[in-house]
């Protein structure tokens, strides 16, 4: 919940970065960024201070089982520890993207990956770290890719290269990147509460239940991922044409947009559907056959369903204004209510 506030908060201060870009206006362009700057600064520490006060009750009112409470408490206030490396990297990424380079930090996340896993390797298994030894190595590699994010800024993009003097508190700057950001950040944050809400259902039915919902889960993060990346990209390529007044490219990148991501859920859809079984196997030791009959069932449900998932993603990401920012939020929760609080019942 807390990372996925993050995650909605930069992206929508970099709507108005992008906004800048397309209309020329470089001198707002840097307004925009040193504001998005201290704007994250302040959430990074609220959201710090209050998430680790509050851990512990949200594991107790999730139904953690006792015997991995202090082990998901451990690791969950590790990677919180960690929020400005995530805040950090979420907002150079999207800023960069906004300016229309997204090769730049697709590479950047590679990297990260590739130093998360080694590192995982190195914490757990050479050193015994258990889940303290995975939160480390996270928060390690989010660092790392922060800071080839601000190199690449220093050394290629004269444009965000900022001076003290740019960072001015200017209330009408504030007000105007939060009327986008923070809509953005709770629709975000609203999928992952329902993520919450439904964990909760889950812990109260064992923990075979558990189990294949933890690992069918990685596989369809995993798969999922690109189509919210889709809505992520059209954002930016919206809010840059908008800026230069170029609506016609809009309407025209949102049905090119809208084919891939479309294309690609069914594609994602029939993999995970046809070899989920096997992936789940990198989680899962094989003699837990249970757990695999429920996860082939979760791949086969959400894979069915993935085309409409696409599709909610990308409108829902994708806007220019504040209005429909407030809709897409008011949907965001409308889905949480009909959607998550099926397992109840």
């Amino acid at each position: 919940m807390i990372i996925g506030f993050a995650q909605g908060l930069t992206a929508g201060l970099a709507i108005i970065t992008a906004q800048r870009f397309g209309a020329q206006d470089y001198r707002g362009l840097k307004k925009s960024f040193a504001t998005s700057i201290i704007i994250s600064l302040v959430v990074t520490i609220i959201l710090t201070v209050l998430s680790l006060l509050f851990i512990r009750p949200m594991l107790q009112l999730m139904q953690t089982p006792p015997e991995i409470i202090d082990q998901a408490q451990a690791f969950i206030s590790i990677i919180l520890m960690g929020i400005f490396a995530s805040m950090s990297f979420n907002l150079l990424s999207n800023v960069i993207r906004a300016l229309g380079d997204s090769r730049t930090p697709l590479f950047f996340l590679i990297i990260a990956v590739i130093i998360n896993v080694i590192l995982d390797l190195v914490f757990i298994i050479h050193f015994g770290m258990d889940v303290e030894g995975a939160g480390i190595a996270t928060v390690i590699a989010q660092v790392a890719s922060s800071l080839l994010c601000l190199i690449y800024i220093k050394r290629k993009i004269p444009l965000l290269q900022l001076r003290k003097k740019d960072f001015v508190f200017d209330k009408k700057e504030i007000r105007t990147h939060l009327n986008i950001s923070l809509p953005m950040a709770f629709q975000a944050s609203i999928i992952a509460i329902g993520a919450i809400i439904l964990q909760s259902a889950l812990n109260s039915l064992g923990t075979d239940v558990v189990a294949a919902q933890a690992a069918a889960g990685r596989i369809d993060q995993f798969a999922t991922q690109p189509m919210m990346s889709f809505g992520i990209t059209m954002a930016t390529f919206t809010a840059q044409n908008y800026g230069a007044k170029e609506y016609g490219r809009i309407l025209k990148g949102v049905k090119q947009c809208l084919l891939m991501s479309g294309g690609f859920s069914i594609i994602a859809g029939a993999v995970v559907i046809i070899f989920g079984h096997s992936f789940v196997h990198l989680f899962v030791d094989a003699s837990e056959t249970r757990v695999f009959e429920l996860a082939q069932i979760y791949f086969n449900i959400n894979g069915s369903l993935y085309w409409i998932l696409a599709i909610y993603l990308f409108y829902a990401t994708r806007c220019k204004d504040l209005v429909k920012v407030r809709f897409q939020q008011l949907l965001g929760l409308w889905s949480l209510l009909c959607v998550h609080s099926q397992p109840f019942f």
